[in-house]
C-alpha cells in the first residue's frame, strides 16, 4: 500500500510526464488487447461452443483419384462418407455432422409477409455437441431426425419476429413455404461461434441436402465436428479417425478412390487459421506472427516510456543517493523504483483494457466481421465473450513486461549513481 501511495506522490509532483506515461502505457495495452481479443473470440470457449478446449473439427476433405495424378478434389464430404470415416467413431464423447454453411430461407406464418432467416441443417448429435441454451421446449431427437420430421429449434429472436413470444414450443410456421414445427426456443447465437451460429436449424433429413454429392457421391456438402471426453484423448481420436480413413480407402481402392486427410480433424486453434482444405495449416507460423506483433506493440512503447521513467527518476536522485548513505542496497533500490513504476503502469494498463472493450463492443461490427462469413448479419458480441479470465490475465501479463522493459534499465542506472553525487544532485 505504501508503494502504491508513493506512487501516486511521484504522479503528482510530475503531472505532466506522468500524463504522458499513462497515457502511452494505456495506448499500448489497448492496441495488443485488440489484437488479443480478435484472437481469443475465435479460440475461447463461450456458449454455445463452451467445449472448443474439447472440439476437433473436420470441415473439408482432400479427395484423389488413380487417374488424376497429383490432382484432388477439395470440400465438404458427403454423408455417406461422413458415416463411414467419423459417424461410427467410438472413442470420442459425441460426433455430429452438419451442412458446412448456414443458408438464407424465408421464415413466414401463414398469410403474413416472410422473413429471412439463416438456416443450418444438423444431425441430433448436433446439441449433444453444441451446448445451446433452451428457454423453451428442447432440441430434436434422434428418432425424430431418422424418421426425417419437418421441426425445427429457433433462436430467440426469431421466435418473437414471428409469433411474438418465446413460448412457441409445438407451433407451426413455414420454411421456404413447408410447414415446420418448432422443436424448442435458443438464446440467440453470436455469429463468431462459427460452427453453432443459426437462427433457425433443422434435421438434414428433412431436406434433400443428402442428395447433393459429387466425386462419385464421396463429396458433398457436409461437416464434422467431433467432442472428446478430454484433450488426452485427441492422439486416440485421430488415431481412429485415420484407421477408419485407411479402411475406407482400402473399400475404394479398386474404384480408383482415395483421401488424404492432411492430419485432420484439427482441434480449434488450427482450425480457426485453415483457409481451404487442400493446405494443412502452420499452427507454429500463425503462433510466430502472433508473438512478432505483441514484441513489437511491447518494445516500441516501452523505448519512448523509459525516457519518460529515465526523467522521473532524475528527478529523484538525491531521495535515492540519501538511501544508499543509510544503507540501501543496489537490489532493493531496483526492487523498489520497478515495483513503483508497476503500480503506475497497472494503473494505466486497466485503463487501456477498459478502453480496449468499450471500443470492442461498440465497434464489434466492423472489428470482428468474418471475412468468409455466410450471413449478413452483424457479429453479435456480449461481455462475457470479451471479459474472458484469460483476456483479463494476458492484459495482466502485458503489463508486467512493459513494466520491466520500460523500468528496468533506468532503475538499474539509477541504483549505481554514485551516494556523494546523488546527495549533490548530480549523477554520472
Amino acid at each position: 500500500m505504501d508503494i502504491i501511495k508513493q506512487a501516486f506522490v511521484q504522479m503528482r509532483t510530475q503531472p505532466l510526464i506522468s500524463a504522458i506515461t499513462v497515457i502511452g502505457t494505456a495506448l499500448a495495452i489497448f492496441l495488443i488487447m485488440i489484437v488479443v481479443m480478435l484472437q481469443e473470440v475465435l479460440v475461447e470457449p463461450y456458449a454455445p461452443e463452451s467445449n472448443r478446449d474439447r472440439f476437433l473439427h473436420v470441415q473439408y476433405m482432400s479427395i484423389f483419384h488413380k487417374d488424376w495424378g497429383d490432382n484432388s478434389s477439395n470440400g465438404p464430404m458427403s454423408w455417406d462418407t461422413a458415416k463411414d470415416c467419423f459417424k461410427s467413431m467410438t472413442t470420442p464423447e459425441a460426433v455430429t455432422v452438419y451442412v458446412v454453411n448456414e443458408e438464407a430461407q424465408p421464415l413466414q406464418l401463414p398469410g403474413q409477409p416472410s422473413i429471412s432467416a439463416d438456416v443450418r441443417k444438423t444431425d441430433a448429435d448436433y446439441f449433444r455437441v453444441f451446448d445451446f441454451s433452451f428457454i423453451d421446449g428442447k432440441p430434436f431427437d434422434q428418432a425424430t431426425f431418422d424418421a426425417g420430421l419437418p421441426v425445427a429449434v429457433i433462436s430467440e429472436s426469431i421466435a418473437r419476429t414471428l409469433f411474438g413470444t418465446t413460448e412457441v414450443t409445438g407451433r407451426e410456421f413455414l420454411l421456404s413455404h413447408a410447414p415446420y414445427r418448432v422443436a424448442g426456443v435458443v438464446k440467440d447465437v453470436s455469429t463468431l461461434a462459427t460452427q453453432a451460429y443459426a437462427q433457425v436449424w433443422i434435421p438434414f433429413s428433412s431436406t434433400a441436402a443428402c442428395d447433393y454429392t459429387w466425386c462419385d457421391s464421396h463429396m458433398g456438402n457436409f461437416s464434422v465436428t467431433i467432442l472428446a471426453h478430454d484433450r488426452n484423448d485427441f492422439s486416440q481420436i485421430r488415431e481412429e479417425a485415420d484407421r477408419l480413413l485407411n479402411a475406407w480407402n482400402a473399400a475404394h481402392e479398386e474404384a480408383g478412390w482415395y483421401f488424404v486427410s492432411r492430419n485432420r480433424p484439427y482441434d480449434q486453434e488450427k482450425f480457426v487459421i485453415s483457409e481451404g482444405a487442400n493446405n494443412e495449416p502452420d499452427v507454429d507460423a500463425a503462433r510466430r506472427s502472433r508473438l512478432i506483433v505483441y514484441i513489437i506493440l511491447l518494445i516500441v512503447p516501452a523505448i519512448n516510456l523509459s525516457s519518460m521513467t529515465q526523467s522521473r527518476l532524475r528527478q529523484r536522485i538525491s531521495e535515492i543517493g540519501v538511501r544508499r548513505a543509510f544503507g540501501a542496497t543496489r537490489s532493493g533500490i531496483i526492487g523498489q523504483l520497478i515495483v513503483e513504476n508497476f503500480a503506475v503502469t497497472l494503473i494505466a494498463g486497466i485503463l487501456g483494457f477498459l478502453l480496449s472493450i468499450c471500443f470492442a463492443f461498440i465497434f464489434s461490427n466492423s472489428l470482428f466481421s468474418l471475412e468468409y462469413a455466410q450471413t449478413l448479419n452483424p457479429p453479435h458480441i456480449n461481455l462475457t465473450i470479451l471479459l474472458h479470465p484469460s483476456t483479463f490475465m494476458m492484459a495482466l501479463l502485458f503489463c508486467f513486461i512493459l513494466n520491466l522493459l520500460s523500468s528496468g534499465i533506468p532503475a538499474w542506472r539509477a541504483s549505481r549513481t554514485n551516494v556523494v553525487d546523488a546527495i549533490n544532485n548530480h549523477s554520472k
